[in-house]
């Protein structure tokens, strides 16, 4: 062989090697999960961190509940009837997941893997009026289930694997740097494999960051849903007015006490003229 052909055999090997090692260094990335839903207070509420090379790259707080349609027989055999089954997302789940300087993605398998979600983030930058502003967002989300899985399906038509998938999806959006919060519930349509149904994903007490995490296991400041920042102003807007009120009335008090002071201390004039005489 002669040494260009051991040049070219050298650098197929190197990149065989580096391959290996991508697909190493991505395996351990995603083994780096943990499962900390045991710590929330909130019985319904799944905790997730995501950690490459000893550092959390996402994080994510949430209550997920998915309305899933079926159908059935019904009782003549004949027709069909549309049940519905309601699955939550379990603690002890099975996660895993990725991180990336624009995408990032969080997987997570429950029941036996008869249940799998699949949240994927992506990073962009825009031009505005005020120059380049960088958000993340959730892009896509994908549902697996399986509806021969006998704890919420009962006897359905057509049992087995199904895929609820999202469409041109844009939701949590949040300036980039900061995490996504929102204790209100929150809805997202999947149109399922399942010819003509809609699965129903409903989120609740979320909290996500999927990107630029600065401290471990702390999530940075928090970007606030419209929904949660109304609720907020509806709560101290009453205290407010009582406030403004409650200053109002303090200040027509020494108003009213500083006037009455100062006409008791000026000379009374009689109306009646006679009583003039008696002045002086």
């Amino acid at each position: 062989m002669d040494l260009r052909g051991r040049a070219v055999l050298g650098v197929n090997r190197l990149r065989v090697l580096l391959m290996l090692f991508h697909t190493m260094a991505r395996i351990m990335a995603e083994q780096e999960v943990e499962n900390l839903s045991g710590l929330s207070t909130n019985p319904e509420k799944d905790i997730f961190v995501v950690r490459e090379n000893g550092t959390t790259c996402l994080m994510a707080e949430f209550a997920a509940k998915f309305t899933v349609p079926y159908d059935v027989w019904a009782s003549n055999y004949v027709d069909l009837i549309t049940e519905q089954a309601d699955i939550s997302l379990t603690r002890g789940a099975e996660v895993k997941g990725r991180c990336g300087h624009n995408e990032s993605e969080l997987q997570v398998f429950w029941v036996d893997r008869a249940y799998a979600l699949e949240m994927l983030f992506v990073k962009e930058s825009h031009n505005t009026s005020k120059g380049p502003e960088a958000t993340w967002r959730l892009s896509k989300v994908q549902f697996v289930y399986d509806s021969s899985e006998k704890t919420h399906f009962k006897d359905a038509v057509s049992a087995g694997k199904h895929t609820a998938n999202s469409h041109h999806l844009s939701a949590l959006v949040t300036p980039a740097g900061k995490s996504y919060e929102c204790q209100a519930q929150q809805t997202i349509s999947l149109a399922s494999s399942d010819p003509q149904k809609t699965v129903t994903m409903i989120l609740s007490a979320v909290h996500i960051q999927p990107f630029d995490i600065i401290s471990d296991f702390v999530f940075s400041e928090e970007h606030k849903c419209p929904v949660d920042e109304q609720e907020q102003l509806e709560e101290t807007l009453p205290l407010i007015l009582g406030l403004i009120l409650g200053l109002v009335i303090v200040v027509t008090l020494v108003i009213y006490h500083l006037h009455h002071k100062m006409t008791a201390n000026q000379v009374q004039i009689p109306r009646d003229r006679s009583q003039y005489k008696h002045m002086g």
